[in-house]
């Protein structure tokens, strides 16, 4: 069993009046997550119901709030207990149905999952404000994948275990950026068996969840649209040139864009600028939650060689999983004289660069970009990603820290760079 951290937090919310809502990429792990929960709380002795809106048999339930309820009520009695609903996305009007039955003021708890809709993350969003807390369930993480793939040894030592098993933590790390998070893929050691599941994956995607939110069956541009998102990961999007790629509008490609980053499989990055003159401010990039989806969309699932923009994918990640709960935003920077900037990190009280390098760097060298970007903002603090070296150097008011990427998962890391 893969331990996923999230099922702390939920655990923490179980107290809580409010409806725990799972949402993440489809085959992410949510129901899993939900059964240990289920499990969690039958071992404390308490009284749970797990509905499934894929299962026809429990479907029926949800025909109205009235007949829900009774169902609640046959099994769990009218006193305290935990209602799971797996799937919610499979009911019309979630929304509004989950909050008449929430507003009913019920002695049930109820926990809450589906893959990530416009449903879910929009109508559901808007029917239950300040009647539910979203979890965001990624696929697993690297921290996780690590600590699955080292049997948990090292769990509260991850940072001895980088430093000491450098090779090990490489090879590792080649496994992640191939093949990515997702549980089953990551728990099946064969090659051509990691494969099958993940066009499985991805085709459910194309075919199920998209035809059912586009209400299209013709899917072909929009399959075609992820893999050349797949094929340029790091680099500026021309929605003009791509809408003729395609052979589809660009409002249509908009909307495609859009529910792509609805559906958890792209991260779009927009530019920092403060001079709109010299900088460049309209193009976006766009980046994949899931490596290894990116990986089979482009065709390298598994035989990756260029390593350098799925790394700075990874870095993103990252960097987006350490600053859920802040107000940091995180943009790149290009100017017209192309000085670039991997991605810039800004929460209002301090700016930071960040420059990501797929190399085991021997010795500090501040690219000119880096350079630029310093005279220009003046940052206090800056930020070098490599494979292996650890030190700071100061570039008149920036100190910059070049820094192994594992470091970028200690706990009390940006606290430490981030403070003045």
């Amino acid at each position: 069993m893969i331990k996923r951290y999230m099922l702390d937090e939920l655990k923490e919310h179980l107290s809580k009046k409010e409806i725990s809502f799972i949402v993440g990429p489809r085959q992410a792990g949510k129901t899993t997550l939900m059964l240990m929960l289920k499990e969690y709380l039958e071992r404390k002795g308490e009284k749970t119901l797990f509905l499934n809106l894929d299962i026809e048999h429990d479907k029926e339930f949800f025909s109205s709030q009235a007949r829900l309820i009774k169902k609640i009520e046959l099994e769990l009695g009218k006193q305290k207990g935990f209602v799971f609903i797996d799937e919610i996305q499979r009911k019309e009007d979630a929304g509004l149905f989950l909050k008449g039955v929430y507003d009913m003021d019920l002695p049930y708890k109820f926990i809450v999952s589906g893959s990530g809709s416009v449903e879910l993350k929009e109508k559901i969003h808007e029917s239950l404000v300040g009647r539910k807390r979203i979890f965001e369930l990624p696929t697993l993480s690297f921290e996780e994948f690590i600590n699955f793939k080292t049997e948990y040894r090292y769990e509260d030592r991850l940072a001895e275990f980088f430093s000491l098993e450098t090779e090990k933590t490489h090879e590792l790390l080649e496994e992640y950026l191939n093949f990515g998070g997702y549980p089953r893929i990551v728990l099946e050691e064969k090659l051509d068996e990691k494969l099958k599941l993940i066009n499985e994956i991805y085709q459910s995607y194309i075919e199920r969840d998209i035809s059912y939110l586009l209400k299209i069956h013709k899917t072909e541009a929009f399959s075609n649209l992820v893999k050349i998102l797949a094929a340029q990961i790091g680099h500026l999007t021309n929605l003009s040139e791509l809408s003729s790629t395609l052979g589809i509008t660009v409002k249509t490609l908009k909307e495609y864009l859009w529910y792509l980053e609805k559906t958890f499989i792209i991260r779009r990055v927009s530019p920092y600028f403060r001079n709109i003159r010299k900088e460049i401010t309209k193009s976006s990039i766009f980046y994949f939650y899931d490596l290894g989806l990116r990986n089979f969309a482009f065709g390298t699932f598994g035989s990756l060689k260029e390593m350098g923009f799925i790394f700075q994918n990874f870095v993103l990640n990252i960097l987006k999983e350490k600053t859920v709960i802040s107000s940091t935003g995180i943009y790149f920077w290009r100017t017209k004289e192309k000085a670039e900037i991997d991605f810039v990190m800004d929460s209002g009280r301090y700016l930071m660069p960040v420059e990501v390098k797929y190399k085991k760097l021997a010795k500090p060298e501040i690219p000119r970009s880096l350079r630029s970007f310093a005279e220009r903002y003046k940052p206090e603090k800056a930020l070098v990603v490599n494979l292996a070296l650890n030190t700071s150097v100061s570039m008149n008011q920036t100190q910059i820290f070049f820094i192994p990427f594992y470091r970028i998962l200690e706990k009390n890391f940006f606290e430490l760079v981030t403070k003045n």
